[in-house]
């Protein structure tokens, strides 16, 4: 779990980092709109490599023993950091762009095996226990990272390479905490290889459909990945457009966001008391609507905004940690990592698709990026309804 925290830290740390890096810089385009572009590519770019090789790195998760497959990946990840850090120094927007489609290959390949590995060394009726610590220290990991790359914005201004360095070494800790992950057999070392994302994507998609309650999990996964990305993408704009804030205090911000999304997680974890109280999907995705209204009310004020931030990350927290306890409990043993790239790789769709509502919301139908929080809230209706219903009840998947 430290791993993961790890991790999730240093994604977003460099991916906060080089947007903050191009907002400042004169190449970037002035105002709301250029803004919106340049999030909205480094969003792209970093989710990609989930699209294209989640599935492959379900099959590695499948094949391979799970804690081992983290060890390989958080050693490359020294050497993408160190690659970013060059391409900081040099101020190169290509070279900027691919150290971000590097670590998105690094984290497609690692995220089959984080999730995976939980069922195979976690009894059942701890699992959402499990889970409600892992999502508290993976969105802490994004938050901090995002703040921390808010610190190295105004600390190292125009010196922002000093940061790669601490990134690297940073890495290091994780490949250090990887070996220390309790070792697992392979789950299915016979399995054929699977390298085809579309078709192999589309096979297990059909097997999945089987399973309602996995389906609507699984999308319900991939809407909540959707509405995180566009709330996130619409902060920067709206922290530095509206509330006219500082890099360090617009990733401050998303403090708020972490605490409440860690008290939530922890809530919901200890609220299924051994089993997967899935009757919290909606009851999350209402906290989740009513938390965006007053954000896009013109006049917000910084004080009011961080309650809302901490209301949406609670209420995100009571929602995901079910929903992944479902998509880790029905599959199979051998099937678990395929599950999971599916679901990775669905997840980073809903990330893609969120720079595209950006993009299309501000360009065409131009929505202000207060009422982007809005068209957040609706989503978040439509998912909960989804997800949190089948077979025209709400269930609880034990």
């Amino acid at each position: 779990m430290a791993t993961q925290f790890q991790n999730a830290f240093s994604d977003n740390a460099l991916k906060q980092l080089i947007i903050l890096v191009l907002l400042a810089s004169a190449a970037a385009t002035s105002g709301e709109a250029g803004d919106d572009r340049l999030v909205s590519l480094v969003t792209a770019v970093f989710s990609a490599p989930f699209i294209l090789f989640a599935m492959l790195g379900g099959w590695l998760a499948d094949r391979n023993s799970k804690q081992s497959m983290m060890v390989y990946v958080k050693s490359a990840e020294m050497g993408i950091m160190a690659f970013a850090g060059l391409a900081l120094w040099l101020k190169s927007l290509p070279l900027m762009l691919g150290a971000i489609f590097l670590m998105g290959c690094h984290s497609a390949i690692f995220a089959p095996s984080k999730y995976g590995i939980l069922p195979e060394i976690l009894p059942h009726d701890k699992l959402s226990w499990g889970n409600g610590i892992l999502e508290l220290l993976t969105f802490l990991g994004v938050i901090l990272g995002t703040v921390a790359a808010g610190v190295f914005s105004d600390a190292f201004a125009g010196r922002e390479w000093i940061a790669g360095p601490i990134l690297v070494v940073i890495a290091f800790g994780g490949w250090l905490l990887s070996r220390q992950v309790t070792p697992v057999p392979a789950a299915d070392p016979t399995c054929p290889v699977r390298i085809n994302p579309v078709t192999d994507l589309w096979r297990q998609l059909l097997i999945m459909k089987q399973d309602r309650d996995l389906w609507r999990a699984c999308w319900g996964n991939t809407g909540f990945y959707f509405i995180s990305a566009l709330v996130m993408m619409n902060v920067v704009v709206f922290g530095k457009s509206v509330l006219h804030l500082t890099g360090t205090q617009n990733s401050m911000m998303n403090v708020w966001l972490a605490l409440g999304i860690g008290i939530g997680s922890v809530v919901a974890g200890y609220a299924s008391r051994g089993r997967i109280e899935y009757r919290l999907v909606p009851l999350g995705a209402l906290g989740l609507a009513l938390s965006t209204v007053p954000m896009g009310m013109e006049g917000v004020t910084p004080d009011t905004f961080r309650i809302c931030m901490a209301t949406l990350g609670f209420s995100a927290g009571l929602f995901i940690v079910p929903v992944v306890s479902v998509i880790q409990h029905r599959p199979s043993p051998e099937s678990k990592g395929a599950v999971q790239g599916s679901v990775s790789s669905l997840s980073f769709l809903g990330i893609l698709a969120a720079a595209g509502v950006q993009y299309v919301a501000r360009e065409t139908f131009h929505i202000s990026s207060g009422q982007v929080f809005w068209v957040c809230g609706v989503s978040a209706l439509i998912c909960g309804a989804y997800a949190g219903v089948s077979r025209g009840r709400m269930i609880v998947a034990e």
